[in-house]
């Protein structure tokens, strides 16, 4: 991750658009991008999704690239490793959510959180 985070700045430093990426900025890009995302596949149902992706395979690829890349800005200037955060929140999930502890119906009805 490091190396891509590397590649990023690198990018970023070049046009001089530092200036422009603060914690806020870069969390709106984000959520932007996201919607880019959706907007390939908004009005498909699951089914045709999954029939239909080689079509669109490059411009999702494209948008989750996006995605990625506000996202490892973001880690970086809020100088949070993004490696270790998801290391540390895929053991905390493990904690929180042993296998067998859920039941379908409850994760269905969003008594996961309670």
């Amino acid at each position: 991750m490091e190396e891509i985070t590397e590649k990023i700045l690198e990018f970023r430093n070049a046009r001089k658009w530092k200036k422009y990426h603060t914690p806020k900025n870069l969390a709106l890009s984000l959520i932007v991008e996201i919607g880019e995302l959706f907007e390939l596949i908004q009005w498909q149902t699951d089914s045709e999704i999954k029939d239909e992706v080689h079509k669109i395979q490059g411009s999702l690829a494209d948008e989750l690239a996006d995605v990625a890349i506000y996202l490892f800005l973001l880690a970086h200037e809020l100088n949070i490793n993004l490696n270790n955060a998801v290391l540390q929140k895929i053991d905390k999930n493990w904690k929180k959510y042993p296998v067998g502890s859920l039941t379908d119906e409850e994760i269905k009805w969003g008594k996961a959180n309670n």
